[in-house]
């Protein structure tokens, strides 16, 4: 029997592609600036990355395109059983099956994953935020988990340094937050904490309607600085002696950390429009990254 990669079969006439070629499509197609920093990566990390990068695109997918909750619920249940699938030896899906080689070799384990799908599951009916208790464990399943398992595919020998991407994902995640202010309001979903708009003299309706002003900028900047004080943190926990290896995630770091400040220059006019950078400017902000990091 054959050792090479099975193609994946399409029905609609396009080109078969193996695991692999499937999750690197997701990646690339994303444009996310996550991709940028898989780049430098040695192929074996790279592979696993990639096909850990498009499983979250999966399930995110489901969570932002499903219109009807209970189909939403339907397939984000399916992927749970696709997860033990892949830790029974038996996946089905290509992800999975680009997955299946690195589970052990870089300890990737089926609980971090199925809490993904918790993050995933909280969006089909949780669209407002009480506090920030409550978004911070909605940042930790969709952003802090995928922070931890990308660090051990990286490679790490200091725990700590789980703690480090624990952080860096959330802090990832709350700028997207910033970010996508006025995208998500079009959705009507508030991901900024109910308390904290109400600190600035604030409502969720104001957000819904995209009411901007002096108070709303007062209060982004507050989420400003909340963002940036994650990424503090997380650098304050990563083991200088895996700093090397983490490379990537501080890719991404540089990368995020200047849209955040972009955003911040901008004075957060994130209500009619999304900050975005150049995939020319990602691609240069990877590169000095990785070589003089």
């Amino acid at each position: 029997r054959s050792s090479r990669p099975r193609k994946v079969v399409s029905a609609i006439g396009f080109p078969p592609m193996t695991p692999d070629e499937y999750c690197q499509q997701k990646a690339a197609k994303s444009g996310s600036s996550f991709y940028y920093s898989f780049l430098f990566l040695p192929p074996e990390r790279r592979r696993a990355i990639t096909a850990l990068y498009a499983y979250c695109r999966e399930v995110d997918d489901i969570a932002d395109e499903v219109k009807d909750v209970g189909v939403a619920r339907t397939k984000l249940a399916w992927w749970r059983t696709e997860v033990a699938n892949l830790f029974a030896g038996h996946p089905q899906h290509p992800v999975t099956r680009a997955l299946a080689p690195f589970t052990a070799t870089y300890g990737l384990d089926a609980h971090r994953m199925n809490e993904i799908i918790d993050g995933m599951e909280m969006d089909l009916v949780q669209h407002r935020y009480g506090d920030f208790e409550a978004l911070k464990l909605y940042c930790h399943r969709v952003a802090g988990v995928v922070g931890q398992l990308s660090a051990s595919i990286f490679g790490f020998s200091n725990p700590s340094t789980l703690e480090y991407a624990e952080n860096l994902g959330i802090a990832f995640q709350l700028t997207n937050i910033i970010r996508d202010v006025g995208e998500d309001a079009r959705r009507d979903r508030v991901y900024l904490p109910a308390d904290d708009l109400a600190r600035f003299g604030l409502t969720v309706e104001d957000i819904l309607a995209r009411r901007g002003g002096e108070s709303f900028v007062k209060m982004m900047e507050f989420q400003g600085d909340r963002a940036r004080a994650y990424y503090g943190v997380a650098f304050s926990k990563l083991a200088p002696e895996d700093r090397r290896n983490q490379r990537a995630g501080l890719i991404m770091a540089a990368i995020y950390g200047t849209l955040l400040e972009e955003i911040r220059r901008d004075h957060f006019q994130v209500l009619e429009q999304r900050v975005t950078l150049t995939p020319l400017r990602k691609l240069w902000i990877a590169w000095k990254t990785w070589v003089f990091d």
